[in-house]
């Protein structure tokens, strides 16, 4: 008997397992639990071996487990893709033809006859509906609350398809029911009617609305997964939210028309992956030199060159602070879950506005198709305001502040000239090779780190203030690494959060220094945060866990590290 139920639906691209996620999470939702949903998938149309993974909980829940309570396989080889994942415990879903003999041996296989009650109903089409209803009747859901989500879900459809796809999940969920009384399964898990009038959002989505709450005006992108998402969700609100979207031809052109829309007054977005940004080093640099916000989402997944295209890595951090020629000032977010997708999206524009600086939001494959339902966020009302002044005849765009802030004018907007160059500059913006001027440039650029260090997010402690072993993390392992401490249970073991990388918050050292042993966990083979803290702070780090198989990491696999080093003390 389990409160927290993992649903793994295993098959060929093409064979509609989105679909299946989408309704079963809107029957999930509807019905007051929590949900999580997440993808794992190959880079091609048709064909190879999908999964998407679906936990449902009577408590909140934000990563995925490694366990598999229910698989539902669509194809032959889901048992075997799965591995080891797939326990004797497992309930296999299935039709004769999509789970080999092999497959069943010594393992808890149930016909769902789902083609068969599909060619009845007169098309293959319907067999993903039998198999919601078989999951639906399998942990006991209300079956008419459930028929009128089905119903909803293929409103738009003619009568005929709407009603067949009724009758395919009646009959499906009139067979989970007697597969869960052959196979004495139960599953108590509580719903809440507050769960039903939450949002349901994934990483993609997060980004996306944090870019228009940041007052985003203006969007350029070469398409590249896993960022597409973002480029795509806000072309289709472009017209609803004043947003001008343009497909590049390529990510050197998409950097440098975002750079224009800042020059010109706007607020742009510029949405990318690994090999996208490579070819955006160039502009990254030339904002450097010309003090202009600029604001790039990052969404990583595994290298080096095309790597694996559709899998998840936390791969580019050391890229994206070193990238570009010369030095010059940054700030760069890693949120972990999609309500921080929303809150650091929609500050790295505030950052960039004030700062005149590049800022970079990081995320992952596996955030990004991550969604999960949480209460709607609160939309500050602080009015989106630009740091923009009318110009004078004698305004001179690089004239040094305290802070190392000029005052930014743009072209038409007053009586001064807003010159910008790629070469170094006078505080007029006139190109010079005057050895004191470069150095006066150089240093003013260099205090506006000072000052985003010094409003830089503080890492999020949780767990035994009292710790002896301090467990760190950044961007999207941050639920797996905050659950695994809350069901261990354990005293003496504190979780360090980090949604901003750079610059670090100067209180990251007095976190490190108490440890007597700290864990850095990220998904990369060389440990590129635990580097990060050791250049910083001057902090070995010690102990690690790594993962860069393409995968992220589940509860478990922390729970289990945790665990060894336990028994090691």
């Amino acid at each position: 008997m389990r409160e927290d139920v993992s649903i793994v639906i295993c098959g060929q691209a093409g064979q509609g397992i989105k679909t299946l996620e989408g309704l079963l999470a809107k029957i999930f939702s509807t019905a007051g639990f929590n949900i999580f949903t997440t993808r794992e998938f190959m880079s091609r149309i048709r064909g190879g071996m999908n999964s998407t993974a679906i936990r449902v909980s009577s408590s909140p829940v934000q990563c995925y487990s490694r366990r598999v309570d229910i698989l539902v396989s669509l194809h032959i080889g889901g048992v075997a893709h799965l591995g080891d994942r797939v326990g004797a415990e497992t309930l296999i879903l299935g039709d004769e033809g999509t789970v080999s003999d092999g497959e069943k041996k010594g393992r808890n296989f149930a016909s769902v006859a789902g083609k068969e009650i599909a060619k009845e109903l007169g098309g293959a089409v319907y067999a993903n509906t039998v198999s919601v209803g078989a999951i639906s009747g399998v942990l006991g859901l209300d079956g008419e609350a459930a028929e009128k989500v089905v119903e909803s879900y293929f409103s738009r459809r003619d009568e005929e398809i709407r009603e067949k796809n009724l009758r395919a999940f009646r009959r499906g969920q009139k067979r989970g029911r007697e597969i869960a009384g052959e196979k004495e399964l139960s599953f108590p898990l509580k719903s809440s009617k507050k769960k039903a009038g939450e949002v349901f959002l994934n990483g993609t989505q997060g980004v996306a609305l944090g870019a228009i709450a940041g007052g985003c005006n203006f969007l350029s992108f070469y398409p590249m997964s896993p960022a597409t998402g973002v480029g795509v969700f806000l072309a289709g609100k472009s017209e609803e939210f004043g947003i001008e979207v343009i497909q590049a031809e390529d990510e050197i052109s998409a950097v440098n028309m975002a750079l224009g829309a800042w020059y010109a007054g706007g607020r742009g977005l510029v949405t990318t992956s690994g090999g996208g940004f490579a070819l955006m080093n160039e502009g990254l640099s030339l904002a450097g030199m010309i003090e202009s916000p600029l604001v790039i989402h990052l969404a990583q997944r595994p290298g080096p060159a095309t790597g694996l295209p559709t899998r998840t890595e936390q791969g580019d951090l050391l890229f994206t602070l070193f990238a570009g020629h010369g030095e010059f000032p940054r700030a760069i977010l890693s949120p972990g879950t999609i309500e921080e997708c929303f809150d650091l999206t929609r500050r790295a524009f505030l950052l960039a506005d004030r700062w005149q600086v590049p800022v970079i939001v990081l995320t992952d494959q596996y955030l990004l198709d991550s969604a999960y339902n949480f209460p709607l966020p609160e939309i500050p009302e602080e009015k989106i305001e630009n740091r923009i002044i009318e110009t004078e005849k004698d305004y001179r765009r690089y004239d040094p502040g305290e802070d190392g802030v000029s005052p930014r004018g743009i072209p038409g907007h007053g009586k001064g000239l807003v010159l910008a160059d790629s070469d170094e500059h006078d505080r007029h913006g006139r190109i010079t090779e005057d050895f004191g001027v470069r150095v006066e440039m150089v240093d003013k650029r260099a205090k506006k780190l000072t000052g985003l260090t010094r409003e830089a997010l503080e890492p999020e402690f949780f767990g035994d203030e009292n710790y002896r072993t301090l467990v760190v993390g950044w961007g999207s392992t941050y639920p797996a690494i905050r659950e695994s401490l809350e069901k261990a249970g354990e005293k003496g073991i504190g979780g360090l959060h980090f949604r901003q990388v750079y610059p670090l918050h100067p209180k990251t050292a007095d976190y490190l220094r108490r440890a007597e042993k700290t864990i850095v966990i990220e998904n990369n083979p060389s440990g590129q945060f635990a580097r990060l803290l050791k250049m910083t702070f001057g902090v070995e780090t010690g102990g690690g866990l790594r993962k860069y198989n393409g995968l992220p990491f589940s509860r478990e696999e922390i729970s289990q590290a945790l665990d060894q080093e336990a028994d090691n003390e």
